[in-house]
């Protein structure tokens, strides 16, 4: 395995600043992204976690901006680039979103147009990124994509609306797009959201066959563990836009430091749960983005809580080992695992 991340972010920072108030979306967030792994990146709703991928490629919604940190890509046979640093509407930062890093979109059905065939929206992302291979070289590719991502008729589908297909088959038009121009990273955001379970696990198949078959990079957004169990090789827990722990699956799922993971973990039902147990849920909300408490953003929640500190001082992300990393007052603060190095 390659000794180098194929994607390493450092202190990221993204901001919305509005009106009412600054809302800190990222807070400093790093991790790295290694060639041919997966990367789970797990929190509940309004964490932070899309708005950390939709940084690295540079599409934030108005009036959001990064504010701060390094986004390094490594390319090959070329220097590495800090994404944080291009022109969003540069034709380096265009070059990159598709061809380099890929995303597929959390509601196919918001982000396929409904005036266009999925074939005429696959083949327009393959032009645009190769202008001389024309149409009909793009049609052709655009075919053998819908087969790659398991769409029945092809030769029919091609030429068929959003509305005209399932959710389960949007959801593989919207992999198809994404895997148009050989991308190295794939970035999935909550690809099973509003998915019947049989089709969730079909197109989770389907992303770890791709991936095998074409040896991409996955960062798989979501707020399923059950997910991140079967997918992750790496995992990364945020909440309110700060990365609390970070570690290997393995070690996330059987060893978990922070006490946000460790409920999250409870929260999962089990089979071994007795008959009509109720589900463990986590106490209170998360606060809201102009209200943000001081100290641990966790604290009003913690049952671990240390009255006086974190309430008052923010955690540093610190090691527990070679590997794993908590920002918690429970663990002694020591030098955190440097990132960029695997064991």
């Amino acid at each position: 395995m390659s000794a180098t991340p194929l994607l390493s972010v450092r202190d990221l920072e993204t901001c919305f600043i509005q009106d009412e108030g600054v809302v800190h979306a990222v807070d400093k967030a790093s991790f790295d992204l290694w060639p041919g792994k997966t990367l789970g990146i797990v929190g509940e709703s309004g964490c932070g976690k899309s708005v950390t991928t939709r940084s690295i490629l540079q599409i934030l919604e108005r009036p959001g901006k990064l504010a701060g940190g390094e986004i390094w890509l490594n390319r090959d046979g070329q220097p590495p680039v800090d994404i944080a640093k291009l022109d969003p509407t540069g034709r380096e930062m265009r070059n990159i979103r598709g061809k380099q890093i890929a995303l597929i979109f959390q509601e196919p059905m918001t982000s396929l147009s409904v005036h266009y065939t999925v074939g005429n929206q696959i083949s327009e992302a393959i032009l645009v990124h190769d202008p001389k291979s024309g149409k009909k070289a793009a049609r052709e590719r655009t075919l053998a994509l819908l087969r790659l991502v398991g769409i029945p008729q092809p030769e029919r589908r091609i030429d068929e609306y959003p509305f005209q297909l399932s959710g389960g088959l949007r959801q593989r038009v919207m992999i198809a797009m994404a895997l148009s121009c050989n991308p190295r990273i794939l970035i999935a955001d909550e690809p099973t959201t509003a998915l019947d379970v049989t089709t969730q696990a079909q197109v989770l198949d389907l992303l770890r066959s791709l991936q095998r078959q074409h040896g991409l990079s996955l960062i798989l957004i979501t707020h399923d563990m059950g997910v991140i169990a079967e997918m992750a090789d790496d995992v990364a827990v945020m909440y309110l836009g700060r990365i609390v722990e970070r570690g290997p699956v393995e070690q996330i799922f059987h060893a978990p430091k922070h006490p946000y993971t460790r409920a999250l973990l409870r929260s999962i039902p089990s089979v071994m749960a007795k008959p009509r147990s109720k589900l463990e849920t986590i106490e209170g909300s998360i606060p809201h983005p102009y209200n943000r408490p001081k100290g641990c953003p966790f604290h009003p929640r913690c049952a671990s809580m240390i009255k006086g500190r974190c309430d008052v001082e923010t955690p540093a992300l610190a090691a527990i080992d070679s590997a794993t990393a908590v920002s918690c007052f429970l663990y002694q603060p020591s030098t955190v695992p440097a990132l960029g190095t695997r064991p």
